[in-house]
């Protein structure tokens, strides 16, 4: 439910948004153009099965389209239509085991097709407004949320930490070779090397995986919930990088990094290898995807983190 433009008219019929055209024909290729030219009619087939009836402008960001409807009884919800893919295919089960604590409530799922029926949330209102003149405030939220939500056991059936990191490594020799500098390629062997010593020991907590400002949005009853996750098993460490990143500046790092760890409970000597399996990741997919240098900001992330 990452909204970041919308079209459409409230009684029309479902226009799909160019951006989100955009990206799915990027990123997914002719399954992406599939997926939009259904859109339309599979919005139209869940606003009749659901009893729902449009209630504002078509909102969406690089994945999935979200609707505001009312239901049968007059209460506002957020009809998201998304295609399935190995990130959101745990939304729904994630969801329901949080059951609203600390995050949108799941109110209807359809498995077939992964379109979902959410709790109704402020739209407009995202954290990202309050991290340009508090970032202090805005990183305390996610940090309170992210020890709500990492504190319930994942359930059983989702990705494990343990496997994604493992494959991870895996790619991380080739990745090196495709670098172009050699103090670059120094750096990922190095981070490689680390997230290693605890790739066998990735914790069994539910994580959101992208707990970012923008994926918290406000709400009625309560000030704040998150939103999308991406859901894993694992290590709450895993969950710091967003929060780190988002809004980034290089001088907030560290006390970022002791505000999160403190409110988690966590061990910063485990949280920091796991924030380095985060961006060893991110090194991975850049890469991956034609780049031949580090993103300079993780660098100096992870220069700035705490030793121990």
């Amino acid at each position: 439910m990452s909204e970041v433009g919308g079209a459409g008219g409230v009684g029309d019929a479902v226009e799909v948004p160019e951006g989100l055209a955009r990206a799915q024909l990027r990123f997914n290729g002719e399954a992406g153009r599939a997926f939009v030219a259904a859109l339309p009619g599979r919005v139209a087939q869940f606003l009749e099965r659901w009893e729902l009836r449009r209630d504002g402008p078509v909102l969406h960001g690089v994945t999935a389209l979200v609707l505001p409807v009312r239901r049968r009884d007059g209460s506002g919800a957020a009809l998201k239509v998304s295609m399935p893919d190995d990130e959101s295919a745990g939304e729904p089960v994630a969801l329901r085991r949080w059951a609203g604590e600390g995050c949108v409530r799941l109110l209807e799922h359809d498995p077939a097709t992964g379109t979902l029926l959410l709790e109704r949330l402020d739209h407009g209102r995202h954290l990202s407004v309050v991290a340009e003149d508090e970032p202090r405030a805005a990183v305390q939220v996610v940090a309170g949320l992210l020890a709500r939500l990492t504190a319930v056991p994942a359930p059983a059936g989702l990705r494990r930490l343990e496997d994604e990191v493992r494959g991870l490594l895996a790619r991380v020799p080739a990745v090196v070779g495709r670098l172009a500098d050699p103090v670059e390629r120094g750096l990922v062997r190095a981070w490689g090397a680390q997230v290693a010593e605890v790739a066998g020991e990735s914790g069994d907590r539910l994580l959101h995986w992208d707990l970012h400002f923008d994926n918290v949005l406000a709400a009625g009853r309560e000030p704040w919930l998150a939103i999308d996750p991406k859901p894993l098993a694992g290590d709450p460490g895993f969950d710091l990088l967003p929060a780190l990143r988002d809004r980034f500046d290089a001088g907030d790092v560290r006390w970022r990094f002791d505000l999160m760890t403190e409110a988690l409970g966590l061990d910063r000597r485990r949280a920091r290898v796991w924030t380095l399996a985060r961006v060893l990741q991110n090194a991975v997919w850049d890469v991956e995807e034609g780049e031949r240098r580090l993103d300079g900001e993780q660098v100096a992330l992870v220069e700035r983190l705490p030793g121990a």
